[in-house]
């Protein structure tokens, strides 16, 4: 189910919703050629585990929520796209925008170059966009764009063809860039969320590629989610163990399967039409239905659920939430 509920048992990272990476998507502009769309979605609205509603409180004001940018293929980011966010006295949330690279991209905290700053949360339908530049940036309570038969997955893979995800919200972080901020050529992306409620910075969640480390990390999810894309090989074997249960795999196709999956990048080229999970990701891309059949070695080809048709032509693209919510 993407990344949403990727902490223990459909749970949440750290236990808190809002460090739950959910999607991440990166597109051409349309219209525009000469600049990126980067979508980094977290804070599930609706959980599983335990089911109901999550905290009407967009983003956690303790943590960074991070893109990670690898321009030379050695899975290390060279930019990274840093956000953070702080609530006033009446509850009201505001973001900025940093930018790092060179040495400083791989690394942890909340530094860098300001892009953005003061940027309003939006927690009504309106969306609040704030601009510096050629760069555009939008945060806030949004449709969430993701469509999977969740309560089919969580019976066996006995698909009924319902999307659990109509209806529900998500928190969306969207960036228009200029494309010659990414660098030349194929990139890798991957987004993060970092959590400092302890006094220091941990990494809370990871990943890029949908479903994979809910349904393949096993006992190795906390590792997993600490992990990073350049040590992806050391968990191989535990995604090829899982695939040999839900795939029936021989052991020796479950370790091609899981090489396929892993590390866990998007790889993405600007200069060409995104496409999952070969370039980028759009909005209606089903990424589920690329992923059942080798979580399944072809037995299951997909869940019958196809994308929504809240999203919007222009920025921020993705729909007006379902529930307009107070900034307390």
């Amino acid at each position: 189910m993407s990344h949403h509920y990727s902490g223990p048992d459909y749970g949440f990272p750290h236990g808190d919703a809002r460090l739950d990476l959910t999607d991440l998507y990166a597109f051409p502009k349309p219209g525009d050629t000469g600049k990126s769309i980067l979508i980094m979605n977290v804070h599930p609205s609706v959980g599983v585990s335990p089911p109901g509603p999550t905290t009407e409180v967009p983003f956690a004001t303790k943590a960074v929520y991070e893109l990670k940018i690898d321009t030379d293929g050695d899975l290390v980011a060279n930019v990274a796209y840093r956000v953070r966010f702080t609530t006033d006295k009446n509850g009201a949330q505001t973001a900025t925008l940093r930018r790092v690279e060179g040495e400083q991209a791989p690394g942890i905290g909340d530094d860098g170059e300001a892009i953005i700053e003061g940027a309003p949360v939006s927690t009504a339908r309106e969306a609040l966009v704030t601009e510096n530049g050629d760069y555009r940036f939008f945060a806030g309570w949004r449709s969430d764009p993701f469509f999977f038969d969740t309560m089919g997955a969580l019976n066996n893979l006995q698909f009924t063809g319902e999307d659990f995800f109509t209806g529900k919200d998500v928190c969306s972080i969207v960036l228009e860039v200029p494309n010659s901020v990414l660098g030349s050529g194929k990139l890798g992306l991957w987004h993060r969320t970092v959590d400092g409620a302890s006094g220091n910075w941990v990494q809370a969640d990871r990943g890029a590629l949908a479903s994979q480390s809910v349904f393949l990390s096993g006992d190795e999810k906390a590792a997993y989610q600490a992990g990073q894309p350049a040590d992806d090989a050391r968990f191989i074997n535990v995604f090829a163990h899982s695939l040999e249960h839900t795939g029936g795999y021989t052991p020796e196709a479950a370790k091609r399967a899981a090489g396929i999956l892993l590390p866990d990048i998007l790889p993405y080229d600007p200069r060409k039409p995104a496409a999952y999970p070969t370039n980028g990701r759009t909005l209606t891309d089903d990424a589920i239905d690329v992923f059942l059949p080798i979580l399944t070695n072809g037995k299951v080809t997909g869940d019958n659920v196809g994308h929504h048709t809240d999203l919007l032509d222009s920025f921020p693209y993705v729909g007006k939430p379902h529930k307009v919510r107070s900034a307390v």
